[in-house]
Formats: C-alpha cells, sequence, structure tokens
C-alpha cells in the first residue's frame, strides 16, 4: 500500500497543522509560566532503575500536581515522539551509528553510557580488559537486530574476531543472571548495572570502548514547553547523579 498523491500533500499540511498545535500549546504554556498536570515519558527500560525512577521521585517531589506516565520500551520511541503519543523520550544512540533523529525533533544529551564487561566475581581481577581478549569468552549478548547487538558486533570486528555468543537475550537481568553463574561474560551499559549488585566483576574495555549516548528528545517548539522542560531538567539531574555513583564506584 502506498500513499496517493492527494494523501502525500495532505500528509505534508497535517505534518503542518500539528507543529502549529505544538507550537501554540507551548507558547500558551510559557505564559503561564507553570508545569503542567500530565506528561507522558518514553524511556528504555535499561535506564528505569538508575535514572527514570530517581527523575521520577524528584518529580513527585517538586512538581506534585504533574502525572507522568511512563512507557518502558525498546522500540519506536522517537516514532512515537513525532506521532505526539508522548512528550519526552529518553532514548540512546550508539556512537558508531549515524545520527537518525526525525525532522522536528530536538535531541538533548544526557550520559555518555559505556558498556562494561560482567563476569562473575573473582574470574580474573579488576583492571580492564581488551576487547579482543573476549575472543575465548562464550558471550550473553542482545540480538543482532538491536542497536546494542550491533554496536558489540561492530566493536569485535573492528578488534579482529568474531564473538562466541552461547547466549542471545536483550534482557539485561538474564544477562547479568548469567555472567554471576560463571556461565558466560556479558557486556552491559553501566547505568543498567546496580553497583551493589552481588557476584559479579565489572570491568571498562580498554581498546576498543564501546558507548551509547544517552539524550532527552521533544519536538522542537520555538517556545520551550515548561512541562517538558521540567521532565529534561529531572532526567537530567538523575543522570549526572548515576555519573557520579559510578565514578565514585
Amino acid at each position: 500500500m502506498a500513499l496517493t498523491e492527494a494523501g502525500r500533500v495532505l500528509l505534508e499540511h497535517a505534518d503542518r497543522i500539528l507543529a502549529a498545535v505544538e507550537e501554540a500549546e507551548s507558547a500558551l504554556a510559557a505564559v503561564k509560566g507553570t508545569v503542567g498536570a500530565s506528561a507522558t515519558l518514553a524511556a528504555l527500560p535499561s535506564t528505569a532503575a538508575r535514572i527514570v525512577a530517581p527523575a521520577l521521585t524528584a518529580l513527585s517531589s517538586d512538581q506534585p500536581q504533574l502525572t507522568v506516565t511512563c512507557l518502558l520500551t525498546d522500540q519506536a520511541q522517537l516514532k512515537e515522539l513525532a506521532l505526539g503519543t508522548v512528550d519526552v523520550v529518553l532514548g540512546q544512540r550508539y556512537h558508531h551509528l549515524p545520527d537518525a533523529a526525525p525532522r522536528g525533533i530536538e535531541v538533548s544529551p544526557l550520559l555518555d553510557d559505556p558498556l562494561l564487561v560482567v563476569t562473575a566475581a573473582g574470574q580474573a581481577d579488576e583492571r580492564p580488559i581488551a576487547l579482543r581478549d573476549l575472543a575465548t569468552h562464550s558471550l550473553a549478548v542482545p540480538p543482532p537486530t538491536t542497536d546494542c547487538g550491533q554496536a558489540i558486533l561492530h566493536a569485535c570486528h573492528q578488534a579482529g574476531f568474531t564473538p562466541t555468543t552461547r547466549y542471545v537475550t536483550a534482557d539485561i537481568a538474564a544477562q547479568l543472571t548469567l555472567a554471576r553463574a560463571g556461565l558466560a561474560t556479558a557486556l552491559v551499559p553501566r547505568t543498567a548495572i546496580d553497583p551493589a549488585t552481588p557476584g559479579i566483576r565489572t570491568v571498562p574495555i580498554e581498546d576498543h570502548p564501546i558507548r551509547r549516548l544517552l539524550f532527552a528528545a521533544t519536538r522542537h517548539t520555538e517556545t520551550a514547553n515548561p512541562t517538558n522542560t521540567a521532565v529534561i531538567a529531572a532526567l537530567r539531574t538523575a543522570a549526572q547523579q548515576a555519573r557520579t555513583t559510578a565514578s565514585q564506584g
């Protein structure tokens, strides 16, 4: 199925109409100068514990009138933002991939989040590891169809080897369980790992780092929406706190 020529023309006008409505709503909210009563946030599951939960806790204290509905999903966050079904996205982009933000989306970087090598506690020392040394490891990694899975494959190929993927799962809790049991080595974003998790060892990659950029995104408007601004500010504070905790660990 494809749009007719009339359909394409109508779609272009619809985009402009929706953008104008969004602009008017943002301008009205800015004139009032107050944070609204509701917002919808789409976020990655891997950010729930270290960023989303602290941010929403702070918002409930600072803006008690604001109710944030949170959708935890790995798929289509920016598409949903462009369609207007969510207000703010906490998303990711791996550094080896081009920026693919849709037209009309404003992106604010939050945190550079490296993947760490995770094994069972006591299996090795605490020194950083060369990625090529994982060529002999059995890995627990996300599917190659995911951004994280692609990033791991890309980095391993750059390091000169094809990884041995014994376990394939996007479930980070499952990856950590397999690593804790000594069955596999996992590569997991730092903010997705609770520093107090028992039974695991985490070390950085020293030669071919794999990093994702966590960002907050909204639909672009000439006038900032106070509600979206408050949500993004809370996410930024939580991201900074996560960075500080990680550096102290």
